[in-house]
């Protein structure tokens, strides 16, 4: 009887969460992500470039251009007139030189990718979600590619997202791990360079997607909300998604930060004034780093982002009708001022 009593608080803690996540089963999202990677670096034939890239073209009509400029930064391939056309000759060879230099990588990360299909089905949750909230907002077509190093681990084209695999090959992969890859990518970034964090960085970039960046130039407490926004939106698309990978913080961190909400707060009033618009000094709160100067150890970076969900969810719990909607159109000063923010 006494272990039934001491389970009961939990069940209800349970029952309670589940009928707060609304129920998304039956809305309507199809997900196939398209092989980009393995066109390129399985069906493209290097001796004979031009039909190759013909063939790419007509298979990606919405990725290959994007691909060779953005992604690759060559000149675009189509038309081009007079001295244009010259820089455009030369994207053919460029392009042949990366597949041949890429290969060997691709080759080793396309084992831990030849099977989606758990990617496939976490993604359809998470946009049946985004149906959900935002019911008119236009499916992208989901491309997987394989480029550079510097290349974005996800990217939002005018009519495709696109994952880029070489950023999720494990945290343990070579590159990664050596002097030149600790130079471009630290470990407390490249830490987080696991599949596991691909759906979050795709509805990162949905919410990028629907509510560009527009916090420069304001204050500290403003930059910290319209982050803390993020997070908590990103929540509601991932309700079962883990906070470590939410937020990108260790498991420590996350128990450090957890214990010593009022600390750090009271760590940043005393420190700084939090209506600076300095970009040093917000540069301290916001933004990547391995833990935060002044804090233990232990401390992550990006204390702002974390502190600025907490006041998003103290205000969100006192305006349970508000959308996700309004409250991200909603100014970061009103929050602050409504939420009555009190770290445990």
């Amino acid at each position: 009887m006494k272990q039934t009593l001491t389970l009961l608080p939990f069940l209800i803690l349970l029952a309670c969460c589940r009928h707060n996540t609304p129920d998304v089963s039956n809305i309507p999202v199809d997900i196939k992500i398209e092989r980009f990677d393995e066109f390129v670096f399985r069906k493209m034939d290097t001796s004979n470039m031009g039909a190759s890239i013909r063939q790419m073209q007509a298979a990606y009509p919405y990725f290959g251009e994007d691909f060779l400029v953005y992604f690759l930064g060559l000149s675009p391939l189509s038309g081009l007139q007079g001295q244009q056309q010259d820089s455009s000759e030369a994207t053919i060879p460029e392009f042949k030189r990366f597949i041949r230099s890429t290969k060997p990588v691709y080759d080793s990360i396309e084992p831990k990718f030849r099977d989606l299909s758990q990617l496939e089905k976490d993604l359809k949750k998470a946009f049946q979600f985004v149906k959900y909230y935002f019911p008119s907002y236009k499916l992208p077509k989901l491309i997987a590619y394989a480029g550079p190093f510097d290349a974005p681990g996800v990217a939002v084209t005018p009519e495709a997202m696109a994952i880029g695999l070489q950023l999720y090959a494990g945290k343990n992969f070579p590159f990664y791990t050596s002097t030149q890859g600790q130079e471009v990518f630290p470990l407390y970034i490249s830490r987080r360079f696991e599949p596991q964090y691909i759906t979050p960085n795709c509805m990162k970039a949905v919410i990028e997607d629907l509510y560009p960046e527009n916090s420069a130039g304001k204050s500290l407490i403003e930059q910290m909300i319209e982050n803390g926004k993020r997070w908590y939106l990103l929540n509601k698309l991932l309700p079962e998604t883990a906070d470590s990978l939410i937020t990108g913080y260790t498991q420590r961190q996350l128990d450090w930060i957890d214990d010593n909400e009022a600390l750090v707060w009271n760590f940043i009033l005393q420190g700084t004034d939090i209506y600076t618009t300095d970009p040093s000094s917000i540069k301290t709160y916001i933004g990547e780093a391995p833990t935060t100067t002044g804090m233990p150890e232990l401390s992550p970076g990006n204390i702002g982002q974390w502190l600025g969900l907490q006041i998003v969810k103290a205000y969100a719990e006192k305006h349970t009708d508000i959308s996700p909607d309004a409250l991200m159109k909603l100014e970061a000063r009103r929050i602050f001022l409504e939420a009555k923010y009190k770290p445990r």
